[in-house]
């Protein structure tokens, strides 16, 4: 870990706990509550070359992390195809029903998911999901990992005035929940989400499921982890336990 990300693994602490008493946590749904980007990237990585971006060459896994993950549709539309939007956006609804087909076959929750689903529910938090994924995506993810009951809403970010990098899907998130940014916090994996996160006015816990630490870190998340088995995110976790539990609890 670099010591950026050492003393924001201090900082931490202290942030999260001013957070009580908690009132709601707020998921990212790609490569938060699952190990998605491969899918993605395959998917790219296959179609791309058929109609000649690149000249053909398959996209490098960095290109992807670099250039698509975690972005709009409309904005990776407009980076494949600059002078033909409208061919992009077909570009990418046929790129996303591939994804679904492999999605659907092999999609497997991040390490701990299970782990801070129970931790939430204990404490009787008010969740949503957040996400930048087209609906269909995004409801095929969270029915395999079994999290049809958990969330109280999704979020999509096209259904909302602009989607991530931008605060708003989230800013709905806690309005529809009826939660304040300052007792709520967001867990995401992508420098577009952590950005729109940050600019919503709440902590991000950053998971380093694929997009490199220093990537992430340049978006300025509180608490960088590897996964909801993190040490580090616990320890965050219980001292906001003692801080003062949940606003949910006390009421």
């Amino acid at each position: 870990m670099t010591a950026s990300s050492a003393e924001n693994s201090v900082d931490s602490k202290s942030l999260l706990s001013g957070l009580a008493p908690l009132e709601a946590v707020l998921f990212d749904v790609d490569g938060t509550l699952c190990d998605s980007d491969p899918f993605h990237f395959i998917a790219f990585r296959e179609m791309l070359p058929e109609i000649g971006f690149n000249g053909g060459v398959p996209i490098t896994e960095e290109f992807y992390i670099e250039n698509i993950a975690g972005k709009h549709n409309d904005d990776v539309a407009r980076l494949l195809f600059p002078n033909d939007f409208e061919r992009g956006l077909k570009f990418t609804d046929d790129k996303e029903a591939m994804f679904r087909r492999l999605a659907a076959e092999q999609l497997k929750p991040v390490d701990g998911l299970d782990k801070v689903k129970k931790w939430v529910e204990d404490r009787g938090l008010k969740r949503a999901a957040v996400t930048n994924a087209p609906r269909p995506n995004a409801e095929l993810m969270i029915s395999r990992l079994g999290l049809q009951d958990f969330f109280d809403v999704v979020i999509i970010g096209n259904e909302c005035d602009h989607a991530k990098p931008h605060p708003d899907p989230y800013l709905k998130a806690l309005e529809v929940l009826k939660a304040s940014k300052n007792h709520t916090f967001i867990f995401e994996d992508s420098v577009s989400g952590i950005t729109a996160g940050v600019a919503a006015g709440m902590p991000v816990v950053g998971i380093t499921t694929r997009n490199p630490e220093h990537l992430l870190m340049e978006a300025r998340p509180t608490l960088l982890i590897k996964d909801y088995a993190d040490p580090k995110l616990w320890e965050a976790l219980e001292e906001l336990d003692k801080k003062g539990g949940n606003a949910t609890n006390e009421a």
